[in-house]
């Protein structure tokens, strides 16, 4: 539980529009096809386009379990605190550990395209040197690790200054496509079909890779704490965000499948939109998109250094982890202590990169192992949700199918490509994905040896949380300086 006399996160900083912001950016629109194109065209190859479109929709189940979720506890840790509550605490540390550790392997798998892409601007050679690349992206990362230390305030600054000129460019080309004459393929309705998938554990693989492309957009919940409304807000943004993202990863990827040939995206690799916008516009159409990819980098490493920072420090705070990462910084507000160990893991990390290849093998391992994290919170979460609102999943068809069904369809499908996927991943992949998992038991049975309280089971139910947002809104409404206050409750 959360002492009173603890220091907390600065609430209120953040509107609406802020969240949404962050949403999009979390999903890193322009990195996500730039670093992913490649994996899932080997995946599934022309079906690319069906897998981001067939991923969306349990997704959105997704979405839909963490906005109610998000309703019932404003927590920095999210699905950790709220499947650790509704379902069990081992399996809420699971939860957080698995963001973790996909967030701090994302530190590398991020920052190297970072690299990779200002090298490009300057000589395309030289962004496949991995030892550059590493370099570069090691500066931008401590770059914005000092953005996020500065506070939510800035970084959101930051997110809409790159964000908007991110956004600004992919829509030019996206226009710019609609009116290319060359084309290596016809558009063909197929692609959003099941021809192209080879079985179940071929379509698995790609819903996989899709489900990198949409991460992120959770940032939105580890925010709560220090969101305006949040109860609403959270959710809003995040549905918000994956129906935008959603729409611009089709229009490419299905851009990419008309005017590139699967050489080109291949040879492309991590730098596949810089091909395809010298395809569409050549001279400056590769220099635009390495720009836009390279913005887009830079905005996602900020929003996962917020997730799992956040998560570090509700865990530190819980005393799941050591309290000391539970530590606010007096002046920005801002948990400084896990900002530092994320930073001191991921800057080892970098050096171990560069013994590992290319940077297209280092990300092609990296995006296999971080989906499986991925699904794997995703789906506790859904979980959670359903069993949490299950008192009230019968009082309407509206309760039934945006709080029960859908959620459940979206958890039971990550649980499946979960286990699915693993009969066609490399072994690199199945190592550092189910080796970072259960990586995780060690210091959750470290704490839970010392009786750390937070092992004790606290449920988390709908019912309950009804009852402390109508005693709030009474509150407020007879005492108006308690309605600025944060509605973060502990139940």
């Amino acid at each position: 539980m959360r002492s009173s006399s603890a220091r907390g996160l600065q609430p209120n900083v953040l509107g609406t529009f802020d969240t949404i912001v962050m949403a999009i950016a979390g999903s890193a629109p322009a990195y996500s096809i730039a670093a992913t194109t490649a994996v899932l065209v080997a995946s599934v190859g022309l079906a690319g386009p069906a897998a981001l479109l067939y991923c969306a929709i349990p997704m959105f189940g997704i979405v839909l379990a963490f906005s109610r979720l998000g309703r019932i506890d404003i927590n920095a840790g999210a699905s950790y605190s709220w499947v650790s509550r509704t379902l069990h605490p081992f399996l809420g540390f699971l939860s957080g550990w698995a963001l973790v550790v996909s967030a701090t392997i994302f530190m590398v798998a991020g920052s190297l395209p970072a690299g990779a892409m200002t090298l490009a601007l300057f000589d395309p050679a030289l962004a496949e040197n991995a030892f550059l690349a590493t370099a570069v992206g090691a500066a931008w990362f401590l770059a914005m690790l000092l953005v996020v230390l500065g506070g939510a305030r800035l970084t959101v600054r930051a997110q809409v200054l790159m964000s908007g000129v991110e956004l600004a460019i992919l829509l030019l080309f996206i226009v710019a496509a609609l009116l290319h004459n060359g084309a290596a393929a016809a558009f063909d309705w197929s692609w959003l079909g099941f021809s192209h998938f080879d079985g179940a554990s071929g379509f698995a693989s790609g819903a996989l890779v899709a489900t990198f492309y949409y991460w992120g957009w959770d940032v939105t919940s580890n925010l709560s704490e220090e969101t305006r409304n949040s109860r609403r807000t959270a959710g809003l943004a995040a549905l918000v965000g994956v129906g935008v993202v959603f729409l611009l990863f089709e229009a490419f990827t299905i851009a990419v499948n008309v005017i590139l040939t699967a050489e080109d995206i291949k040879a492309g690799s991590a730098n596949v939109l810089g091909v395809l916008g010298e395809a569409i516009w050549p001279g400056a159409g590769g220099k635009l998109l390495v720009v836009a990819v390279l913005l887009s980098t830079v905005a996602t490493l900020e929003t996962t250094l917020i997730q799992v920072t956040r998560s570090l420090f509700a865990m530190g705070r819980d005393h799941s982890m050591p309290a000391a990462l539970g530590t606010v910084h007096r002046r920005w507000n801002t948990p400084w202590v896990a900002i530092a160990v994320v930073g001191a893991v991921a800057l080892a990390m970098f050096v171990a990169s560069t013994a590992l290849g290319s940077v297209g093998e280092v990300l092609s391992a990296a995006v296999a192992a971080i989906g499986l994290q991925i699904a794997f919170y995703y789906g506790l979460a859904g979980i959670a949700a359903v069993v949490a609102y299950r008192k009230t999943l019968l009082a309407s068809v509206r309760d039934f199918v945006l709080g029960g069904l859908w959620p459940l369809f979206g958890a039971l499908f990550m649980l499946w490509i979960f286990f699915e996927a693993l009969t066609e991943m490399s072994w690199a992949s199945i190592g550092i994905g189910i080796g970072g998992l259960a990586a995780g038991v060690v210091p959750m049975i470290l704490y839970w040896r010392r009786g750390s309280s937070y092992y004790r089971p606290a449920r988390l139910e709908a019912s309950r949380a009804l009852e402390a947002q109508e005693s709030y809104a009474n509150s407020a409404s007879r005492h108006p300086d308690y309605a600025d206050k944060s509605m973060a409750t502990d139940f």
